[in-house]
Order: C-alpha cells, then sequence, then structure tokens
C-alpha cells in the first residue's frame, strides 16, 4: 500500500484558520514556509521582537483553553500581509499583520472578543529565522493518515473533522496507525526528503469543534480508552529541500 498526499495545509497564525495548499517548497530544516508565522501572545508574555524565540503554547492564545477562536474564519493574505477576521461570514476586523496600526486593530478585535480569556490585551506577534510559534523548538511538519482519523471515527460512533488535528500533511493510502512505524525512517516526499521523528502526543486542543467553535467531544479520553495511548499523526523533520504537492506518493526507506 502506498500513502499519498490528499491535501496540504498551513497555519499563518497560530490557534486561527488553516489555509489550503496545493503544493509546498520546504528547505532543510524548516517547517512549511509561513506556517504558524505569526500569534497572539498574551499580555503577560516576555516577547522581544528584535531577538524573536520559542515560546510554549501557554504563552499564546490557543484553542486548548480558548475555543472561540474556532468560531472565527481567519484569512491571511501573503501578498499584502493583511489578515481578515469573519464571523458568522461577515467581516468583523482586518488588519496588515506586519504594519503597527494593522497589528493593533487586530489586537483590539481579539481583546474585544476573547474578553477576560485573554488577561489583557494580546500582541501579535511574528517568527523570524529558527523561531516558529508550534508546539515544538525545533520545526517539524506534521502528518496525518485519514485512515486512523477513520478508526478513531469507528470507536466513537460518529464523523470527525479532520482539521481538528492542524495537520500539514494529510495522507490515504495506508492502513491505520500503521504510520507509527515510520519512526526513524526517511521518507521522499514529491522532490523533498524527510525523517519521521516522533508520533504527535495530543492535548485537548483536538476536542475543540473546527466548524462550531464548541468543545464538543472528549477525544484525548476517547484515543487513551479506545487505543491505549493518546497520539495522532507523526512528525517530521525535512532533511532535503524540494517540493511536494497533492497527490505526490509518501515512499519510505529504512
Amino acid at each position: 500500500m502506498v500513502a499519498k498526499i490528499s491535501n496540504i495545509w498551513r497555519f499563518p497564525v497560530k490557534s486561527l484558520s488553516p489555509e489550503k495548499l496545493t503544493k509546498a517548497k520546504v528547505e532543510i530544516g524548516d517547517a512549511i514556509p509561513g506556517d504558524r508565522r505569526f500569534a497572539l501572545a498574551l499580555a503577560s508574555t516576555l516577547f522581544d521582537s528584535a531577538t524573536p524565540h520559542w515560546l510554549p503554547k501557554n504563552s499564546f492564545l490557543m484553542l486548548m483553553k480558548n475555543e472561540k477562536l474556532a468560531a472565527l474564519e481567519t484569512i491571511f493574505d501573503e501578498n499584502t500581509n493583511e489578515l481578515k477576521i469573519l464571523r458568522g461570514g461577515k467581516q468583523v476586523a482586518r488588519g496588515k499583520l506586519t504594519d503597527p496600526v494593522g497589528r493593533a486593530m487586530v489586537e483590539d478585535f481579539f481583546s474585544a472578543y476573547m474578553k477576560d480569556e485573554a488577561h489583557g490585551k494580546p500582541r501579535l506577534v511574528e517568527a523570524k529565522g529558527e523561531t516558529a510559534f508550534s508546539d515544538q523548538k525545533r520545526k517539524m511538519i506534521s502528518i496525518i493518515n485519514l485512515a486512523s482519523i477513520r478508526d478513531l471515527e469507528r470507536v466513537l460512533g460518529k464523523p470527525i473533522e479532520p482539521t481538528r488535528f492542524r495537520a500539514n500533511i494529510m495522507i490515504e493510502g495506508i492502513e491505520p496507525w500503521s504510520e507509527f512505524n515510520w519512526i526513524g525512517k526517511t521518507v521522499s516526499c514529491g522532490s523533498a526528503g524527510l525523517i519521521i521523528h516522533e508520533r504527535i502526543g495530543r492535548c485537548p486542543a483536538i476536542n475543540v469543534n473546527p466548524i462550531s467553535g464548541e468543545r464538543d467531544e472528549n477525544l484525548v479520553k476517547t484515543l487513551h480508552d479506545g487505543f491505549g495511548h493518546t497520539d495522532m499523526g507523526i512528525f517530521a523533520a525535512v532533511t532535503k529541500a524540494g517540493i511536494f504537492a497533492v497527490d505526490d506518493t509518501l515512499n519510505v526507506t529504512d
């Protein structure tokens, strides 16, 4: 059985809407360009934009604690660096994230929208260089096997929106959970090369419905009770620069 890429996603702003891609060009040791480039730091978070550095996820507004974020739709234009924020299909705010005035408009919106959950006015921060606002210090690409999600659906007894798991690459064509056998192996993905590092342990962020914005499941418990672990997906590091696209196959070697 051969794994094939069915979807490619990136998340321009941590914990906000995903952006669907048809292809991605990656460099050694890097993530998908633009993935988790921005984040909404809590007012109490110490972050110097002149010397950006990795911070743990509790430094930011995040789905694990702030499910209201999922009720918003955000659209990022990488050509203009403008973020549009929609609620119920209607635009409620917009701002250029690389411009002080634009950032302030976005920050003001989230301060009003999140209210006490923001613990003060959040600050829009940008990752640069070696920094990324993912949950790992090292830049990684996350991969989800859709067959594993379907097996989780079987145990849960209902469908699950795959974007709950906020993966960069979704794959089809292999048996459920067989991706866990790839740990430590190299993978060719289009013209790019990857090495699979580890399984992805899941936190309560996956309990949030990405469409309704409600915390409507306890998928961490379902994973534990049904499979004896709380993992879904794998992390990969780029070892060879290249391009991969939807419908490309993943070829695994030792």
